[in-house]
């Protein structure tokens, strides 16, 4: 279950790079008209998928692993997004409250993963 979750996160997350480069599906820095990107954050969403899809093609402990790692850097990026708000993450990547909302999530469901699922597969 683990390596089939990361694979998953793996594909979503390389979309979402790709998509934020993409003019129309994002306009004015706007992926979806919603969350506020710009090339570096659009970088760390395509890394962040590429290390979840090698994971999940990997071993369950692997995929374990990024979840654990995953949840708590996304944790610590939500955290800094409510101090920071609407401005650039350690100057350089975009955030809005939309992003943040979104990395509270993503870091739960990735933390949850990472410590809580009980999965034996290998």
């Amino acid at each position: 279950m683990l390596k089939t979750a990361a694979i998953i996160f793996g594909i979503v997350f390389l979309l979402v790079g790709v998509l934020g480069f993409v003019p129309g599906i994002t306009t004015g820095q706007m992926l979806l008209g919603i969350f506020h990107v710009n090339a570096v954050h659009n970088i760390v969403h395509l890394l962040s998928g590429a290390v979840a899809l090698i994971t999940g093609l990997t071993s369950t402990a692997a995929a374990r692993m990024y979840f654990r790692v995953f949840g708590i850097v996304y944790a610590l990026v939500a955290i800094l997004g409510f101090f920071i708000g609407n401005g650039l993450l350690l100057g350089l990547i975009s955030n809005n409250m939309a992003d943040t909302w979104l990395h509270v999530l993503i870091a739960l469901v990735a933390l949850a993963l990472g410590f809580v699922v009980q999965d034996t597969s290998t």
